[in-house]
């Protein structure tokens, strides 16, 4: 019998948590500088969001990138057409 999958740990510290440890959120307040040193109780609460880039960010990002190549050849076409146009 094999094991479910949920309960593999291959990828158990990578994936995203929604609740974090109290080392974790003491080093969260120290990088945003809210961490006040020799307070035991009371930590304030720390955003945990999820970041991802999903398929429809990196579709926009290549289109706009074709876009502006897209828009770089054209510019470039009629100088070289100029240029033959001037030879004849």
């Amino acid at each position: 019998m094999s094991i479910d999958r949920s309960l593999k740990l291959k990828d158990a510290l990578r994936r995203h948590r929604n609740v974090l440890s109290r080392g974790e959120r003491i080093e969260i307040l120290k990088k945003e500088e809210r961490w006040e040193e020799g307070k035991v109780m009371g930590l304030p609460k720390v955003a945990h969001r999820k970041s991802s880039t999903g398929k429809k960010a990196a579709a926009k990002k290549e289109a706009a990138e074709g876009a502006q190549e897209g828009a770089a050849a054209p510019a470039a076409a009629p100088s070289a057409a100029t240029g033959a146009a001037s030879k004849k």
